[in-house]
């Protein structure tokens, strides 16, 4: 079977287009052809190695893929061949809170990720996909769309009416926009690009703001919501962004940590935070209950992700530079098989 690893260095000119041998299903294991994969921050920075630079080498690059049944293993039952399945990024993080072993065992890093024609998963790290979503679309839920779920929904507990604040057009901001407007709440994002905010608008953002012509954005967003503040932000910048979106909450506010793009150390005044109430949380996607509770949600609001690009597993090295270009608007898919 193809696949595309990183070689032994880091670095997108080590990515290689190889071949491996297929193996079997196991007891309790599910064979899948993967037809789609789509890349996240987190994925270009592994292959660069800077996610890890501890990563064993050779690695099969990326944590998101959906593909179809192919085989099963002896005394699985929750999936049968032809079932239409994507992979959970940390396959041991079933439900609940986690725990320390969660991140030794996701997907695209430390373990093998889904830039190959044929996966073996256990059946636990599975969960079915939509009906009305193409593999390609399917392909982009698995970090991206459950951590924005996680964020707003499984920790927010974000409801109607309230204001939420996504930063940027990529994936988690733009599954930020989608799941929050489908729980009635109003959108305002933040991009450096004109036409990306008005492809924001067209997707149901309330508000839009250019944080390059408006470098007092928090201001704008207090002015935008009557002096209040927003109840929730998407925070995916890091450093660079965090007490400008810290600043942005309202009164009990929830700011969600999910992005380094900007570097990962930042100073914040402690003080607003404790005469706001504001709570800063880090999320680090999510379960498997959480992305089957998301898809339910998205079947019954027919929510379709944004795709930007969808590039052959040749191209997989454009695909990145694509993404390290920084131009795209929602996710980046590479058709596996």
């Amino acid at each position: 079977m193809r696949v595309v690893e990183i070689g032994n260095a880091f670095g997108l000119e080590n990515l290689n287009l190889g071949e491996r041998e297929p193996a079997d299903p196991g007891p309790g294991e599910v064979t899948v052809r993967i037809h789609a994969a789509s890349l996240n921050y987190r994925d270009l920075m592994m292959v660069r190695g800077l996610y890890n630079p501890r990563q064993k080498l050779p690695l099969i690059p990326c944590s998101d893929g959906a593909g179809e049944v192919v085989a099963v293993g002896d005394g699985v039952s929750r999936f049968r061949k032809g079932d239409r399945v994507a992979g959970i990024f940390a396959q041991k993080w079933l439900a609940g809170p986690g725990d320390s072993k969660v991140a030794r065992f996701t997907l695209g890093g430390p373990l093998d990720g889904t830039l190959a024609e044929q996966m073996n998963f256990h059946e636990d790290g599975l969960v079915s996909i939509p009906d009305h979503l193409t593999f390609d679309q399917a392909a982009t839920l698995p970090c991206a769309a459950v951590t924005a779920w996680h964020a707003l929904v499984a920790h927010g507990q974000i409801k109607a009416g309230d204001s939420v604040l996504v930063l940027g057009t990529g994936g988690v901001s733009l599954f930020a926009l989608q799941l929050a407007q489908a729980s009635g709440a109003r959108v305002v994002v933040t991009s450096s690009q004109d036409d990306k905010l008005e492809r924001a608008r067209r997707l149901g953002a309330w508000q839009t703001i250019n944080y390059r012509t408006t470098p007092d954005w928090p201001k704008q967003v207090y002015e935008l919501t009557n002096g209040e503040g927003v109840d929730h932000v998407v925070e995916v910048g890091g450093a660079g962004t965090l007490s400008k979106s810290v600043d942005a909450a309202g009164i009990g506010g929830r700011v969600s940590v999910i992005g380094v793009l900007s570097g990962t150390a930042a100073e914040i005044d402690v003080r607003r935070l404790l005469m706001r109430g504001i709570q800063l949380r880090g999320v680090f996607v999510g379960s498997r209950s959480m992305f089957e509770d998301m898809n339910r949600a998205i079947s019954q609001h027919r929510i379709e992700p944004v795709v930007d690009n969808v590039f052959p597993l040749e191209d997989t090295r454009e695909a990145f530079e694509h993404m390290a270009q920084g131009r795209h608007f929602g996710k980046i898919v590479i058709r596996v098989s």
